[in-house]
């Protein structure tokens, strides 16, 4: 668990235990335990706790936030930079917490209305009954919201606005929840996106929520006159003139809002700048379709200014006039076009290629194509690749999207006399299960082979490819022409490995050839992969300060 984790982890538990015991002591609340008990503890506790993730899970998720963030190396340095990439996984950290205490928050309700209801039935004796019935006469204020017996629970709850408010909460967190599976990430991208908006009522029922002020204290100046300790025995002699006056309460003051308005009002700003650049033209300069159901598209836009390994978000309006979907830039900063490569993969990404025409026989002429809004670019954990002195970068199949802009800018820099400041090596994997997805990365890697060998450089780049499926007739065709100086499949004079890398071996070769060095390891592909390479590193990194250290950054969005 990270630093930035615990801190949240402790801040949680620390709001929880203080407000808890807050409301479990305080004598403005006593009468209102005296009906309710613990439970009113619960509910509170939750509710603080609540209120303060709902202020967090808005911030990982404003991308133009995180993007300052990164680019600010005074207040962003190593560990801390680590962190920005880490944002998602803290969203949804943070949303499983706001489950967990919104469940709290209600069942503990659901005892409190219960007993609200049986402190008013016939049944209820001694200062219940005295503190149930407070508010009939003229000159008193209420304790308990319920004010008749019997009533039914779910119309004592949907007549107050806590009651309404709380159920819109509900439903449009458990509607997030659901559809924020993996698995309807990645079947149904557009549920996901399409309920995730209900994240606008979600906040405007919990800024409402406490309006009713159905948790009701003594007031300050009932507490002068009032001595609750005291009187809570003597309730039958309440009365105006007596050491015991008619306790007089009032509802705690609505609090959701001072949390959520600065993260959203920082949120709302974060929208406006986005509506704003998806509004610039973006002119489409050339599209080439690739096998496997590969789309690429070169755009230009006016002031676009990119780094290696940062990602756009495209909308197509002719698709969706909603939806944004993220894509790794797959273009140089040195060229004077940004492009990316789209796999066809959802229901999205499959409508768009159609729409590019990739399917037919001939694909559109570049007047005739939809018009693309783009926004960002936005950092990603690749743009630390410079700042270690020895990177590896381990792509999985398209996950390799993400490299092909750092191997670009590489060949454009490698005219240069010097290695880009601080790097001095980079290692590349690529493990891939088709061999028709080499086809269209195949000339970048040839590209940047011979241009290597011509500055003299072919030790700063170390790549190896992995071919993980192949058929029988591949088979035969790869041993034929195994003995030609370049490689059947890709055309460099590196030959592919075929099967899986033995990644203990890779390790340990790459620690024993850097020796007192921080290496960045970076990769984008599949979960079960990352959780093998997170293992590596944490084993062949040393112990001792000045030996060897590996540092995880997978790529995420």
């Amino acid at each position: 668990m990270s630093a930035v984790q615990l801190s949240w982890l402790a801040v949680n538990v620390y709001l929880f235990v203080d407000t808890f015991c807050w409301y479990e002591e305080d004598e403005s609340f006593l009468y209102t335990r005296v009906i309710l008990g613990s439970a009113l503890a619960w509910a509170r506790a939750s509710a603080v706790c609540l209120n303060f993730n709902c202020m967090l899970i808005l911030l990982p998720v404003s991308r133009n936030l995180i993007s300052f963030m990164r680019g600010t190396s005074t207040c962003c340095r190593g560990p801390w930079r680590r962190q920005l990439d880490k944002m998602l996984k803290f969203h949804k950290l943070v949303a499983y917490s706001i489950a967990v205490h919104a469940t709290i928050h209600t069942v503990a309700h659901l005892f409190n209305l219960e007993r609200y209801q049986q402190s008013q039935s016939e049944d209820a004796q001694g200062l219940v009954a005295a503190l149930a019935k407070l508010g009939n006469s003229p000159n008193e204020t209420y304790l308990n919201p319920v004010r008749t017996f019997p009533a039914i629970p779910a119309t004592a709850l949907l007549t107050t606005i806590a009651g309404i408010t709380g159920l819109v909460i509900s439903l449009a967190l458990v509607l997030i929840m659901t559809s924020s599976t993996e698995f309807i990430r990645r079947s149904y991208y557009e549920l996901f996106w399409y309920t995730h908006q209900a994240f606008v009522v979600f906040f405007i029922s919990l800024v409402l929520h406490g309006a009713g002020r159905i948790i009701r204290g003594q007031t300050p100046e009932s507490m002068l006159l009032h001595n609750a300790s005291f009187c809570r025995s003597h309730y039958t002699e309440w009365n105006a003139t007596a050491p015991c006056p008619v306790p007089q309460f009032s509802g705690k003051e609505p609090s959701a809002w001072k949390w959520v308005l600065g993260p959203v009002v920082l949120y709302a700003c974060e929208r406006i700048i986005r509506f704003w650049r998806s509004q610039q033209e973006v002119v489409i300069t050339k599209v080439i379709s690739h096998p496997s159901a590969v789309l690429e598209l070169h755009m230009k836009k006016r002031d676009f200014k990119m780094a290696p390994g940062q990602y756009i978000f495209i909308q197509c309006p002719a698709i969706s006039p909603l939806e944004w979907h993220p894509f790794t830039l797959t273009s140089a900063p040195q060229e004077d076009f940004f492009s990316v490569h789209i796999r066809a993969a959802g229901d999205w990404t499959g409508a768009l290629l159609k729409v590019f025409g990739t399917e037919g026989p001939a694909l559109k002429e570049l007047c005739s194509l939809p018009r693309l809004a783009v926004d960002g670019p936005f950092g990603a954990a690749l743009t630390d690749v410079f700042h270690y002195s020895v990177s590896v970068c381990v792509a999985a199949g398209i996950g390799v999207t993400p490299f092909a802009s750092l191997l670009k800018s590489m060949w454009y820099e490698s005219s240069a006399p010097r290695n880009p400041p601080g790097l001095s090596k980079v290692y590349f994997y690529w493990i891939c299960r088709d061999a028709r997805a080499f086809e269209w990365f195949a000339d970048l890697l040839v590209s940047l082979e011979t241009r290597m060998s011509e500055q003299g450089k072919t030790h700063f780049l170390s790549y190896h490819i992995f071919l993980t499926g192949w058929d029988e007739n591949q088979a035969i065709h790869i041993a034929l022409h195994w003995d030609e100086s370049t490689d059947v499949i890709t055309g460099l004079r590196q030959k592919t490995s075929y099967g899986r890398p033995n990644w203990n071996k890779e390790f340990r070769q790459i620690a024993y050839s850097h020796p007192s060095s921080n290496i960045g390891v970076f990769f984008c592909g599949p979960k079960a992969l990352s959780k093998v390479l997170q293992k590596m590193c944490c084993l062949y990194s040393s112990a001792d300060p000045r030996g060897v250290h590996f540092h995880y950054n997978k790529e995420s969005f």
